[in-house]
C-alpha cells in the first residue's frame, strides 16, 4: 500500500480509535502499527535508519494484535525510537495460537525533526475488532492517549 494510508481515524470522545486495513491480517497489522505512531508523529519525517526486529505471539488474534502493538510501543519507549515502516515477515497459527514476526525500520526521536502530536499510553482490548474476508482484513482498535 505504497502512498496510500492504510488506516483511518475513527470518532472517540477522548482517545485514539483506528480502523486499519490490508489485503490481509498481516498487512493490517503492518498498517495498524504505522497509525499508531501517527497518532504520536508525523510518520513521513521519520526515516527507516535502523532496522530492528520483533517478534510476538498471542493465544487468538486479538491477543496478537494487542501484544504488536504494545511491544512496538514499549520498545519505541525504552529505545527513544520512532518507527515508520513495518513489514511482517511470519505470520501463523500454532497449537498454542498465533506467531508473528517482524522487521521495522525507523531513526532515533529528534525533537528539531519529529513534531510530537500526543502521546500514546497504552493499547487497550476495548472495542477491538477483527474482520477477515477473502482480499481484506480490518483491524479495530483503540489506543488510550
Amino acid at each position: 500500500m505504497r502512498g496510500k494510508k492504510g488506516y483511518r481515524f475513527l470518532e472517540h470522545m477522548a482517545d485514539a480509535y483506528i480502523a486499519a486495513y490490508g489485503k490481509d491480517l498481516a498487512e493490517a497489522l503492518e498498517n495498524a502499527a504505522a497509525a499508531m505512531f501517527d497518532v504520536m508523529t508525523d510518520i513521513k519525517k521519520v526515516g527507516p535508519e535502523i532496522e530492528d526486529y520483533v517478534e510476538v505471539s498471542g493465544e487468538d488474534e486479538y491477543a496478537l494484535l494487542y501484544n504488536w502493538l504494545e511491544a512496538l510501543l514499549v520498545k519505541a519507549e525504552i529505545e527513544g525510537m520512532l518507527y515508520s515502516k513495518f513489514k511482517i515477515t511470519e505470520l501463523n497459527r500454532n497449537n498454542g495460537g498465533f506467531r508473528l514476526k517482524a522487521k521495522i525500520w525507523g531513526e532515533k526521536f529528534n525533537p528539531q525533526k519529529h513534531v510530537q502530536k500526543v502521546g500514546v499510553k497504552a493499547v487497550t482490548y476495548h472495542q477491538m475488532e477483527i474482520v477477515k474476508k477473502k482480499d481484506r482484513a480490518v483491524v479495530k482498535f483503540i489506543l488510550d492517549i
